[in-house]
């Protein structure tokens, strides 16, 4: 007997099956039990008919408890009423693991209660809905920038110099030396633009932060491209063509996760309509101040309320261009006319949810770049190899960093992105 997997139910209608799924939930009526079942593609319900099978069998639906793990046979049959489609007639059902008091209850529970049984929490269909759109954003990602020729590159995790200094770094002892985990690629893939013209790549960062907010994250994972030959104007459009490739990968490939969680398809339409529209962080500072922010200047950088007013005022994920010099890192290309900001942009996305993308043209000029990493105080030894990527054969180069949680949560359509990060490595919090 073939033995399939929830979400390929469509492809056996009429056909009996076995399939390995756990008991999410169940009742019964007089001589029927509804089984909702999982099997980490899909839910979907298994019917079972006391006059059908017997009454051991139905005894043992009867008595399933929450998260048993079980291999039940049945014939798979269309189901009109229920979103998924499908469902299992069950004619017998074995069970293989034991369920007994499973603390996640289909009732309400509290944040608290819920991040100490995280590990179980994993298991829910909201936090199913949202890993399988993680999922589709990290396939869709990869799409895309194959599509377009872009070579993957892995940057190393442990590193001896930071692209941003070293404040917000862990630090750790690498046989007498110090070394820090990554904040982030981008150095390194500069100097692989410079090999093979058009780079990406996908892995976790990390940031000595502490805070609970949806806003930090100690580890989460960033998609970093680094284009060669290519202007911040020219990645902005990679920027925007990328965000609404994801949206729409999410809209076209998740139907079910979006039902689970409640999220309005029309809403995410609107993030698929190309161009994004800009606003220069000068703009953007006075519109803030004609609508009542006096606690901020120019020079300051923007918080969440200031983000949030930003991207209100457009609908759309919006791009901030050109901020002040002095908060951004050295890397960045100077503009050709003002001294006092840089070639940068940040992408703010609406609904709240602030900054998924940040980027800049990345500075040619071997001696700009070597001042610069002086005035920020780092050590020229340490950056010699990236200096050294000024003096063969320098062009202009572009790059931008998305970071994968916070565009799950805000193409998700979820409140906090603890939510949208259920595995211990992802939050700032120690695992009990």
């Amino acid at each position: 007997m073939k033995q399939i997997q929830i979400i390929d139910a469509k492809h056996h209608v009429g056909e009996t099956v076995q399939i390995g799924a756990w008991i999410a939930n169940k009742r019964s009526s007089g001589k029927i039990a509804f089984l909702q079942l999982r099997d980490g593609t899909a839910y979907f319900q298994g019917i079972v008919v006391k006059s059908e099978v017997g009454e051991e069998v139905f005894q043992t639906a009867k008595n399933l408890h929450q998260e048993t793990s079980v291999l039940v046979t049945g014939e798979i049959r269309e189901d009109s009423r229920s979103k998924f489609g499908y469902e299992i007639g069950i004619e017998n059902i074995e069970v293989v693991g034991e369920s007994n008091e499973y603390p996640i209850t289909p009732k309400e529970h509290g944040t608290e209660f819920l991040m100490d049984h995280r590990h179980l929490w994993l298991r829910s269909s909201r936090q199913h809905a949202i890993m399988q759109i993680r999922n589709e954003i990290i396939r869709a990602t990869y799409q895309f920038f194959n599509d377009r020729h872009f070579v993957k590159i892995d940057p190393p995790i442990l590193t001896g110099s930071a692209p941003e200094g070293t404040t917000d770094l862990f630090e750790t002892d690498y046989f007498d030396q110090k070394a820090y985990l990554s904040q982030s690629g981008q150095l390194y893939l500069e100097a692989a633009a410079m090999a093979f013209g058009k780079v990406f790549s996908f892995g976790p960062t990390f940031r000595a932060e502490k805070s609970k907010t949806r806003r930090h994250l100690i580890e989460f994972w960033m998609m970093e491209p680094e284009m060669a030959f290519t202007t911040q104007e020219e990645s902005l459009v990679v920027q925007e063509e990328y965000v609404a490739f994801l949206v729409q990968s999410v809209l076209d490939n998740c139907d079910y996760a979006l039902d689970v969680l409640g999220r309005d398809r029309s809403v995410l339409e609107k993030y698929t309509n190309l161009p994004f529209p800009r606003i220069s962080y000068d703009d953007a500072v006075k519109m803030l101040n004609d609508n009542g922010f006096d606690d901020i200047t120019w020079g300051d950088d923007f918080g969440s309320p200031h983000e949030t007013f930003i991207a209100n005022s457009f609908d759309q994920p919006v791009f901030i261009l050109n901020y002040p010099k002095a908060i951004k890192p050295f890397y960045m290309k100077p503009h050709p006319t003002r001294e006092d900001v840089v070639i940068c942009a940040d992408m703010i996305a609406p609904e709240g949810y602030g900054e998924i993308i940040g980027g800049s043209e990345r500075a040619t000029d071997y001696q700009y770049v070597l001042e610069e990493i002086r005035r920020f105080g780092l050590d020229e030894k340490e950056y010699e190899w990236y200096l050294d990527l000024r003096k063969y054969g320098s062009v202009p180069h572009s790059g931008f960093g998305l970071g994968l949680e916070r565009a799950v949560t805000w193409i998700s359509g979820i409140e906090h992105v603890r939510e949208a990060s259920p595995f211990p490595r992802l939050l700032n919090r120690l695992y009990p």
